[in-house]
């Protein structure tokens, strides 16, 4: 397997380097989530797109659940390409491979989307997933994501949108909750409403054919609810964003405690129900 690290832009040298900070980090609760998501469950509006031999270039590939479907979805003869700003969640990526029996499909690397290390034109499909909203100039990273990707190609990118997610029953604290992600992802330079903002941003970007859809994950069983309300209230007490939250003068730790039980308490709510909003674009040209 070829490994490329990719840390340098020689191709586009006034590209703007990153800027935003990573509001979650990698913590096992961030890890948690990312590692259920599958090509089916976060990728379905692009799949159909995808063919036998294709060059892929997955951008912030995450711990590589949804990178893994990919290679196997341009298989036999293409080849995935998985980036991450992160060196070590770039090696879960590599082990998950692995363990898949596809290390011989997947190239690994970090990189800035601001400023891939690849020439003009070497991907048929360029693939970001929950990535925009999270970095400090999506505009120009999708520029640099259509340098990338050859004539004719495709740029597929997905976010959530924070504003729209929705809930029941409405359980006090979660709606203080959201507003205090919001702000502090809005201070560390990312947008959280990032779902309603594509279509905006890809116009921005000068693509030629964009097409918008959105998508909703949605938990309502038991299981799922169970899942969700623990990994948020952990996420909120122990990840990276509790620090960022604190330390910026954002919330006392009495605030994430706070949240972390409104998480709780309604997961224990027998009909409780969760949605969150996510827009996608399909762009060429």
């Amino acid at each position: 397997m070829n490994d490329a690290t990719h840390t340098t832009d020689a191709h586009a040298p006034d590209a703007a380097r990153e800027t935003a900070v990573y509001t979650h980090g990698h913590h096992e609760s961030v890890l948690r989530s990312h590692r259920w998501r599958t090509a089916a469950n976060s990728a379905a509006y692009l799949t159909g797109e995808l063919r036998p031999g294709m060059r892929v270039l997955d951008v912030g590939c995450g711990p590589g659940t949804i990178t893994a479907d990919l290679a196997l979805l341009v298989a036999p003869g293409g080849r995935v390409t998985a980036v991450d700003a992160a060196a070590d969640v770039v090696e879960q990526a590599r082990a998950h491979a692995v363990e898949r029996g596809l290390a011989g499909s997947i190239d690994f690397g970090t990189a800035d989307v601001h400023a891939l290390d690849f020439p003009d034109d070497s991907f048929d499909v360029v693939h970001a997933h929950q990535v925009l909203q999270h970095v400090g100039d999506p505009v120009r990273a999708l520029r640099e994501m259509r340098r990338v990707c050859r004539p004719g190609g495709i740029v597929a990118v997905r976010d959530a949108d924070y504003a729209a997610m929705t809930w029941y029953p409405a359980t006090p604290g979660l709606e203080e909750w959201l507003d205090l992600y919001r702000r502090v992802a809005r201070a560390n330079g990312g947008e959280p409403d990032a779902g309603r903002r594509l279509l905006s941003w890809a116009r921005a970007a000068d693509f030629a054919e964009i097409t918008a859809s959105a998508t909703a994950w949605c938990y309502a069983t038991a299981e799922e609810i169970a899942w969700w309300s623990s990994l948020w209230a952990d996420r909120t007490t122990a990840s990276a964003y509790a620090a960022i939250a604190t330390d910026g003068g954002h919330a006392t730790r009495a605030d994430l405690d706070a949240a972390a039980h409104a998480w709780h308490t309604w997961g224990e709510a027998p009909d409780a129900w969760f949605s969150v909003l996510n827009g996608e674009l399909i762009c060429r040209g």
